[in-house]
């Protein structure tokens, strides 16, 4: 009989991680083969909680969303894999893999997982990270493939902060918002604003979110 993996769900959505609870803990064959040991609904939540259950001592895999209030998805992650280098993470979200199953790859996930995926892949994905392998699906396999090829779209080459902001403009936030949300000075946020529109070659932010749509959409036809 295998044993029970344990897993850590990081999502704000509660009805999101009642989902992943129900796919995960299916025991219709016997036993659950995964458990849910914890879950946490914001960023700092998420490090709290591993810290409790001793990271890997405690822990099999965690299930961390991206867009997590308090601290984002990726700078969760990076925490994560600083503190706890050996304690798998599988990024999921509801972003296509263009737009960054690659980054998180880069960060150290162990895998990138559509919110869509069905029961069997979600379950294969967290069986794949707790034996200390990758789990790449056909989407990220290709964008990863991409980036190495052709060196992938502009935003490959924005620092993590940069990226934080660009998610939030795309997003239609203002630069006073973008400050409070990540506590920046606003004339900070402007300064990445304009590296972000300098390395995309966009002029404004109307052509930024068109610029960020445009790739996301490539990545869904690819």
């Amino acid at each position: 009989m295998p044993r029970v993996l344990r897993v850590l769900i990081g999502d704000d959505h509660r009805i999101v991680r009642e989902g992943l609870k129900q796919v995960l803990g299916d025991s219709s064959n016997g036993e659950p083969e995964i458990v849910v040991a914890a879950e946490a609904p914001t960023g700092p939540e998420v490090l709290e909680r591993v810290a409790e259950l001793k990271g890997p001592l405690g822990l099999d895999v965690v299930l961390l969303d991206i867009a997590l209030p308090g601290r984002d998805g990726l700078e969760v992650l990076r925490a994560l894999r600083a503190q706890w280098p050996t304690l798998p993470v599988l990024m999921i979200s509801t972003y296509p893999e263009r737009q960054y199953a690659v980054r998180c790859i880069r960060l150290g996930a162990a895998g990138y997982l559509n919110k869509g995926a069905d029961a069997d892949e979600m379950v294969a994905a967290v069986r794949k990270a707790a034996s200390g392998g990758m789990y790449l699906t056909p989407s990220t396999a290709e964008a990863l493939a991409s980036a190495v090829g052709r060196g992938g779209p502009a935003t490959e080459s924005l620092s993590h902060r940069e990226h934080q902001v660009f998610r939030l403009l795309t997003l239609g936030h203002t630069v006073s918002e973008i400050g409070a949300a990540l506590s920046l000075a606003p004339n900070t946020v402007s300064t990445y604003r304009a590296r972000i529109l300098e390395k995309t070659g966009t002029k404004n932010d109307v052509e930024l979110a068109l610029y960020a749509e445009r790739h996301a959409r490539d990545g869904l036809q690819g």
